[in-house]
Order: C-alpha cells, then structure tokens, then sequence
C-alpha cells in the first residue's frame, strides 16, 4: 500500500492586493515591522513585498508615507517606555530597589526606536548637524578652479 501524499500548501500570493498593501502600509504606520508583518501566512513574503513597491507606484507612495507616519508612533512609543513607572524589586529583608536589568531593557528598547525614527524622518528626528565657521574663521566655499588656481 502507498503512503499518501501530504497535501501541497498554497504558495503566499505574491500577485498584487490592492487590500494587503493597504493593510501593510497601515500595519507599518501603526508601528510593525515589515518582518512582523511578512511572518504571517497570509502575507506575502518580503521579496514580494519589495516587488510589488518597484512594480506599483501607488503603493510605492503609499509605503513611504506609512514609513514616515511610523517614526511618529515610535516617538509616541518612546514617550510611553519612558513615562512607565520602574519595575521595583523587594529584597528578602524587604528593601524595595529599582530593578536595574529592566532600566538597561527600557533604555534599548529607546535606544533603538530613537535610531529607527531618526532614519525613518531625519528631518524631525535625525541629529541636526550645522556646519559652520566661527567669527575668526568662517566657512569658504570655492570651486575645484579657485583652489588649482591657488596652487599655482
């Protein structure tokens, strides 16, 4: 007697959605991941994903625009870590202490939303960096030409 055949799955839809992109673009606004998302059986994976955003414009915009709103609900998230109260640790004499392995946990948790957002929007969430001279030496601009001309 033959053994039977396990059942094939479907493959995951890798034809455009016009209703999965929209619910990707919303879930990333909404601060997911686009590895949490493509994780789902449901969901294409993201080499479809990353197709599709070349193959539709729309979506393409779409995406982006979902990736700017997602650095904003990254700085709300990171309000929220910072605002919860510290995880407290009491002693076997009773002695109540912060725990300090749930600050270091909180601090990356910030730490890597902050980097995220500011690579995401770097406009609002980036470190602004001024290039400038002081009152005694201030910043010349010259051409390639002005400083040949100089060395001759």
């Amino acid at each position: 007697m033959e053994a039977e055949k396990p059942k094939k799955r479907a493959g995951r839809k890798t034809e455009y959605d016009p209703a999965i992109a929209a619910e990707i673009c919303t879930r990333i606004s909404c601060g997911e991941s686009l590895r949490q998302i493509c994780m789902e059986e449901r969901m294409p994976v993201h080499s479809t994903v990353y197709l599709w955003l070349l193959q539709n414009k729309q979506f393409s915009d779409n995406y982006a625009k979902a990736r700017e709103e997602q650095a904003d609900t990254l700085a709300d998230e990171i309000q929220a870590i910072a605002d919860e109260p510290p995880a407290e640790i009491v002693d076997d004499k009773g002695v109540s202490r912060t725990d300090s392995g749930w600050v270091t946990w909180q601090k990356n948790r910030i730490d890597a939303r902050k980097w995220v957002a500011s690579k995401l929007k770097p406009k609002k969430y980036g470190d602004r960096q001024i290039l400038a001279g002081d009152a005694e030496r201030q910043i010349e601009v010259k051409s390639k030409s002005e400083i040949f001309d100089g060395l001759r």
